[in-house]
């Protein structure tokens, strides 16, 4: 069976997906570390940091990809360090609101006081055209993988 353009295209793909997961994950530890975090916790944070009223424990996983076990993992250990509150969800009794405390509040300024100039730097020389498009085509395929 000969190997379409599209394939191998897609192949590829998938391939710097991975190759890029694992730089993104190396730059994000080398970032959070000066905040005493690692990656994991920091995409946690910023999961809750965009939320307006806090976000539910399966709401991060899904937003993260992840198993709902590993993030509650994590957010456990963050409320142990303070960084994070569990609050009542008026939408669902047994599904609290994670929410970020003034001291995880002030690790996410710091934080986006290094990723800012980071995210800048990666993406000063391209046009906001390409980024759009390759963030429609991921969010499509990701929604495609998504349905069951």
């Amino acid at each position: 069976m000969a190997h379409s353009p599209k394939r191998k295209l897609f192949l590829d793909l998938v391939r710097a997906i991975f190759r890029i997961n694992g730089l993104l994950l190396a730059d994000g530890d080398r970032m959070a570390e000066g905040v005493g975090l690692t990656s994991a916790r920091w995409k946690v944070i910023g999961i809750i940091a965009l939320s307006n009223a806090g976000v539910t424990v399966p709401g991060i996983a899904r937003a993260l990809g992840q198993s709902r076990q590993a993030v509650q993992r994590i957010t456990d250990v963050m409320q142990t360090d303070g960084l994070v509150s569990y609050a009542t969800n008026p939408r669902h009794k047994r599904s609290v609101l994670v929410q970020l405390t003034d001291q995880g509040q002030q690790v996410y300024h710091a934080l986006r006081t290094v990723q800012d100039p980071w995210a800048i730097g990666l993406t000063d020389d391209v046009p906001v055209d390409e980024l759009e498009s390759a963030l429609r085509l991921l969010q499509r395929l990701i929604f495609r993988m998504e349905k069951p």
